[in-house]
């Protein structure tokens, strides 16, 4: 399927440009950079919704579709899927926009689990307010 008329989901959580020391012997952007842009992006994301601090617990269903290259400018999108007691399950989307002459592609899309954590690393609870109002924007 094309995503020429598929559009980002979710919240713009980070933009950033490959570079040519995030590439490897095919001048290609490493996968893993890409991977560790997409944790940055949620971390920000589920930071600011659970008020406080977040550590990746999970990452899965990932599948790359077409190569990023040096000067891509590529976007994270994040859509919080799931809220849970201390965790949030978030999608997250890599979407490559080189150029304004040619539409954006998906990159690569992915589930995150976060858990909330205490300053010494241990789970938290997510406020209960938060919740709530992620629950009531569901049912909108």
């Amino acid at each position: 399927m094309s995503d020429s008329h598929v559009k980002p989901e979710g919240t713009l959580s980070l933009q950033t440009i490959a570079m040519p020391a995030d590439t490897n012997w095919s001048g290609d952007v490493f996968g893993g950079w890409i991977v560790s842009q997409m944790d940055l992006a949620g971390a920000i994301h589920a930071e600011r919704f659970s008020k406080g601090r977040c550590a990746t617990i999970s990452i899965n269903q990932m599948t790359f579709l077409v190569p990023v290259k040096v000067g891509d400018v590529i976007s994270c999108y994040t859509k919080i899927l799931k809220v849970g007691n201390t965790s949030i399950q978030m999608q997250i989307e890599v979407w490559d926009s080189h150029d304004s002459s040619r539409a954006a592609k998906r990159v690569t899309a992915g589930v995150f689990t976060f858990v909330a954590v205490d300053v010494t690393g241990n789970k938290r609870q997510i406020p209960e307010d938060v919740k709530q109002k992620h629950l009531a924007s569901q049912t909108v």
